[in-house]
């Protein structure tokens, strides 16, 4: 029930953290992969390892933040006669900042690439799945502040909810067609997005202290569910947000 054989997962934001480790997962549950990142240098690694799992990888550079560029993405897929159904909505960005110090600029570049980004990539990938006729699974990267607020990150925390309404909406609209839509919330994990925290050992104890697991995340720790819900194993599952936090919204 957990195997991808046959599938070709999509995956955005590729290059790096939780996107480079679910495209190598994906890969190993059997599935072909389109890395996408803004740079295809900075994918080797993520192509040498999905070549390791022994599927192939598929490399196109793409700045989710700007529509033509994603209209422009989708043009080369297709072009090179890939046909997608499971993708992994996760190009993102954050910058931590007091809200009153947040500019037009700030908030126009989290939205852009986390939210709106998000959604066309949404919509073209399931333009195809739905002229076709074919049944797909879309994951979106939301986040804790999907559902809570966190000081200085407003337009991230902004744009993660909406992303957690946007996927309950596609879920509505897409699913009697045979697109699943689900998230995923991380909880605290070490990635290059979220260094600047963890360099503060009095930030990491006091986080520390509100997961009852006692620790942070393990990229690792977040493949499993990705491909739980890529999978026919959550062939009824639509319209969720899971929470893969050592059980820290559990206790809040």
């Amino acid at each position: 029930m957990f195997d991808l054989a046959g599938g070709t997962a999509l995956v955005t934001g590729a290059s790096r953290g939780i996107g480079r480790a679910v495209a190598i997962g994906f890969a190993e549950a059997g599935a072909d992969v389109v890395a996408v990142s803004r740079s295809v240098d900075g994918m080797k690694g993520t192509a040498d390892a999905v070549a390791a799992a022994g599927r192939n990888c598929h490399v196109f550079a793409a700045d989710i933040s700007d529509v033509a560029s994603i209209e422009a993405l989708f043009g080369e897929i297709d072009a090179a006669g890939l046909r997608t159904d499971i993708l992994l909505n996760n190009a993102g960005m954050e910058e931590v900042r007091p809200s009153v110090d947040v500019d037009e600029s700030l908030w126009d570049r989290i939205l852009d690439t986390n939210l709106k980004g998000a959604f066309f990539v949404a919509s073209h990938f399931a333009s195809r799945l739905l002229e076709r006729g074919s049944q797909g699974s879309i994951i979106n990267t939301c986040s804790l502040t999907s559902a809570i607020g966190v000081p200085t990150a407003t337009p991230y925390t902004a744009s993660k909810s909406g992303m957690l309404g946007m996927t309950r909406a596609l879920s509505s609209e897409w699913s009697p067609r045979g697109i699943r839509v689900n998230g995923i919330g991380p909880g605290y994990f070490r990635t290059e997005l979220t260094e600047a925290f963890y360099q503060d050992p009095a930030w990491q104890e006091r986080m520390l202290g509100k997961i009852p697991m006692g620790r942070f995340g393990e990229l690792e720790d977040l493949v499993g569910t990705c491909v739980y819900l890529a999978s026919s194993a959550s062939a009824y599952v639509t319209g969720q947000l899971v929470f893969v936090d050592g059980g820290y919204m559990a206790s809040v």
